[in-house]
């Protein structure tokens, strides 16, 4: 697939580093020649020097032909110029990374398809909605929903007095007599390798797994794994950015249900934050000050978020919260190598800008109907959400009777909006959502099933 990337800032190299992995053939536009140098030398792409809004650049860059352009520099204008113009020279699709997040939520009136623009993506929205996602299932490390939540990936770390740690895949689920939950996904404690579970694979102490779940599933994961779903209440916020202002805006939507501070130390955007969300106790204080943060009791906290834009200020911040006895932790970073310390240095869940938006982006890459995707973290394997057409190569089969890959498993399928857990007898028919976890080496022939 020739893919056209304008914007070689973080999330536009991530993105051409991730495609470029697949053999894509990656041209990457940007104005600044240090960029481009840096990714010229580290990744096996063409660059190309200039304006991304210029046709002269993007007719160079063999625009008629790209079969995606993908504009992610740091400025709304110009992604959404370039995508327009890129549409009008012939480029199949287009997405645009945008700041102001009302064009998404008013998307059809703004007439953006007219335009050209096939996607408009906010990786500072993508991050607030994972954060909200994150408190609503509190115990949980890991979090992605599926058709509003018809299914849900959930991820735990085995430790006692986990139930299920010892025993296999198979007889796990027969603790429950109708078991609405199957694991997808293993990372052994001290191993970057992951694996996807069978029936017969054992669950030791010290895993990473995770789990697909229909309704009630996280509730019988909480019994099996010996935890105990706590209510988010109070909840403090370190970094005043988008991030924190759009996540502190969404948790105060519902009046009454998050009590929620947020500490900014820039004291003319704490004055404006004041102004902007009138539910939100806003701070105006350095939040790496140990003392200032007792003084706010964030002892009394249920959550702390830290989203500022220094990935090192957010674990440790973090780090003192979960010193001083809060629940649950939620830090941005932008190192992804950080992602495989998380767990190990105590807090429970890591989010990555980039990473979200690549998520975001990745579903028009894969061939399929793809709806939905997700990397998991930490983790080398991908949930991909396809859509089952009559023609498809899966459509009225028994699932025991394709010949799936042993390195991916069917982890649920959405009928008629109802999720559920497809075991080997289940019949596939066209119209149903399938939910796949796979690894790296049989993407390819997963999606041979869906086209």
């Amino acid at each position: 697939m020739k893919i056209i990337i304008a914007g070689a800032g973080e999330v536009g190299f991530h993105l051409a580093k991730l495609l470029s992995y697949e053999s894509q053939e990656i041209t990457l536009i940007d104005p600044n020649k240090d960029s481009l140098m840096y990714a010229d030398s580290h990744l096996d792409i063409k660059v190309l020097k200039g304006d991304a809004t210029s046709i002269r650049i993007l007719t160079e860059a063999k625009v008629s032909t790209a079969e995606l352009f993908i504009a992610v520099t740091s400025s709304q204008s110009t992604n959404i110029t370039a995508c327009v113009l890129a549409n009008q020279l012939g480029a199949n699709k287009t997405i645009a990374r945008i700041s102001n997040t009302e064009f998404i939520d008013f998307k059809n009136k703004g007439g953006f398809t007219k335009f050209g623009i096939d996607e408009l993506i906010s990786p500072e929205q993508l991050a607030a909605k994972e954060i909200e996602l994150l408190l609503n299932q509190s115990v949980f490390n890991d979090t992605y929903e599926f058709e509003n939540g018809a299914l849900t990936m959930l991820g735990l770390n085995l430790t006692n007095p986990a139930q299920i740690i010892g025993k296999t895949v198979r007889e796990a689920a027969q603790m429950f007599p109708n078991v609405h939950f199957v694991p997808i996904a293993i990372q052994r404690f001290g191993s970057h390798l992951t694996t996807i579970p069978r029936g017969d694979t054992m669950l030791t102490e010290g895993d990473h797994v995770v789990f697909i779940t229909s309704k009630g599933g996280d509730e019988e994961l909480c019994k099996l794994a010996g935890l105990f779903k706590t209510e988010i209440k109070n909840v403090m916020i370190l970094g005043g950015g988008r991030i924190g202002r759009k996540t502190a805006k969404g948790l105060t939507k519902t009046q009454g249900r998050f009590n929620v501070k947020l500490v900014e130390n820039d004291k003319e955007r704490a004055f404006e934050l004041a102004d902007r969300l009138p539910n939100t106790l806003i701070i105006n204080a350095d939040g790496r000050n140990v003392e200032l943060l007792e003084e706010e009791n964030i002892s009394e906290m249920d959550a702390f978020i830290a989203v500022t834009g220094n990935s090192e200020t957010n674990i440790i911040s973090s780090l003192v919260a979960k010193n001083r006895g809060v629940k649950k932790t939620i830090a941005l970073v932008e190192n992804m190598d950080y992602f495989e310390l998380s767990h190990s240095i105590g807090i429970d869940t890591l989010i990555n800008k980039k990473l979200l938006a690549a998520n975001s982006i990745f579903r028009y890459i894969r061939k399929g109907d793809v709806v939905a995707m997700t990397k998991l973290s930490s983790m080398d394997a991908e949930l991909l959400e396809f859509i089952v057409n009559p023609n498809s190569k899966i459509c009225d089969k028994v699932i025991k009777s394709i010949n799936f890959p042993l390195t991916a498993i069917i982890g649920g399928v959405i009928r008629d909006g109802d999720g559920m857990l497809a075991l080997g007898d289940f019949k596939i028919i066209a119209g149903d959502r399938v939910v796949v976890c796979c690894l790296p080496t049989s993407i390819k022939k997963v999606e041979s099933f869906f086209y």
